[in-house]
């Protein structure tokens, strides 16, 4: 048993010894080791700031996703690539709002629908002020149900609202500080284009992921979908929500199926809208950043190979420099075991002091990627990157210092001495 119990603690003690030694030779060859891990540094910090930028991209992407929730679908018309509509005109393949009557009874997996119609950016004025560039979007009722949006201020949009084509809105909290409208503004009215509207409550801000939403210029006022007709023709799409996460699928087939045939699409002509769900945007956005993620790693991949050759020559000069020590260590009894340890592990040291040094720089890369844009602005390097970063790191330096360490354990402790 006592035996047993010292070979852990001989390990343990040959493992110290080796690890001493490394720090002493790399640090007695400083400018050397340090230009041999270069490759090293590059290929860590590569990967970590890679994988940095992509969690941060996708934590950005999912709190944004939150807002719509995780059952939503988006309906729009759109051109199809091919048959004879593909050239054709907004106004020809525009949705009517008739077109979606029925749509609930009809589609059982689908729980809500809302329609809506937007008449592009307005001026908004209140008294003195006015504001230029401000969405102006008709919505259903129903739409406070199917987004993740709550009324902060005031009341939501009743079905009342909507059927008799009230004159009332909602405004998001920046237009009502640029407005310079009162705290509680419930009530006050505000000219859009040329028609007066009612405040009936604030509603939340989005957050913003600035893909074409003008930056600091975007502002927000919603109307009763049946009201947006007075102030111009609207573009008309769709928000549904499925019943279930899992009968998404069944929902938006049920929903194709119903919109080819209130839009009198035959069975050989392509859709002249898309159906698409947060569920499949999701899945597309996760399949793309694999694909960058292996890309990216195969550059480093690169690197690595380039830093692993460097370990390998300067580990095979450092046995060829030290083959006088390493013939009396084996004249005084070392074994080739302990031989093979000491090079492999001084190998491996130096790697992950180059994976040490990568990962640091890495952190600054990961500093100044946040402050690029606010689409990164959640970019951290999360743990598993950090030990996937010294894992390859610690991989490199057992592959490719192995071969010099076996060339030291195989040496001849005679020809070894007589070695200059």
């Amino acid at each position: 048993m006592k035996a047993l119990l010292n070979i852990p603690i001989a390990f343990c003690r040959l493992f110290y010894q080796s690890v001493y030694l490394a720090l002493g030779q790399i640090w007695a060859n400083k400018t050397r080791s340090f230009l041999t891990t270069i490759g090293i540094v590059i290929g860590v910090a590569s990967v970590t700031a890679v994988i940095a930028a992509l969690t941060g991209l996708k934590a950005k992407i999912l709190t944004q996703v939150e807002t719509f929730g995780t059952n939503t679908i988006f309906i729009a018309p759109t051109r199809p690539k091919t048959g004879p509509l593909r050239h054709a005109s907004w106004w020809t393949i525009r949705f009517l709002p008739e077109q979606f009557d029925g749509m609930l009874e009809n589609c059982p997996s689908v729980g809500k629908l809302c329609r809506i119609g937007s008449v592009g950016r307005h001026t908004a004025r209140f008294g003195e002020y006015s504001v230029e560039n401000v969405n102006i979007t008709g919505i259903e009722p129903s739409y406070h149900d199917i987004e993740n949006r709550p009324v902060i201020l005031g009341r939501r949009f009743s079905v009342l609202d909507d059927m008799q084509k009230h004159q009332v809105c909602l405004i998001d909290p920046k237009l009502q500080n640029e407005l310079r409208l009162d705290r509680d503004c419930i009530g006050q009215t505000i000219l859009l284009g040329h028609q007066t509207f009612v405040i009936a409550g604030v509603i939340e801000r989005r957050p913003e992921l600035n893909f074409g939403q003008g930056g600091e210029d975007y502002y927000e006022v919603f109307i009763p979908f049946r009201t947006v007709f007075k102030i111009a023709e609207p573009g008309i799409w769709a928000f549904a929500a499925g019943k279930s996460t899992e009968t998404l699928d069944e929902a938006q087939a049920e929903i194709r199926f119903f919109l080819r045939r209130t839009r009198g699409i035959r069975p050989n002509q392509p859709d002249t809208f898309r159906v698409e769900s947060l569920k499949s945007a999701l899945q597309t956005f996760n399949e793309i950043a694999l694909m960058v993620t292996l890309v990216a790693g195969g550059i480093v991949g690169i690197s690595l190979l380039v830093g692993g050759v460097g370990i390998m020559n300067i580990m095979l000069v450092s046995v060829s420099e030290r083959t006088r020590e390493i013939g009396l260590r084996k004249a005084v009894g070392a074994k080739n075991s302990a031989i093979l340890t000491q090079f492999l592990i001084e190998a491996v040291v130096l790697c992950f002091l180059g994976g040490l040094v990568g990962v640091v720089i890495g952190q600054g890369l990961t500093n100044a990627i946040a402050k690029l844009h606010p689409l990164l602005e959640k970019t951290s390097i999360p743990a598993w990157a950090i030990a996937v970063a010294f894992g390859f790191a610690g991989s490199v330096g057992i592959f490719f210092g192995l071969f010099p360490a076996v060339k030291a354990a195989r040496l001849d402790p005679i020809e070894a001495l007589r070695h200059e």
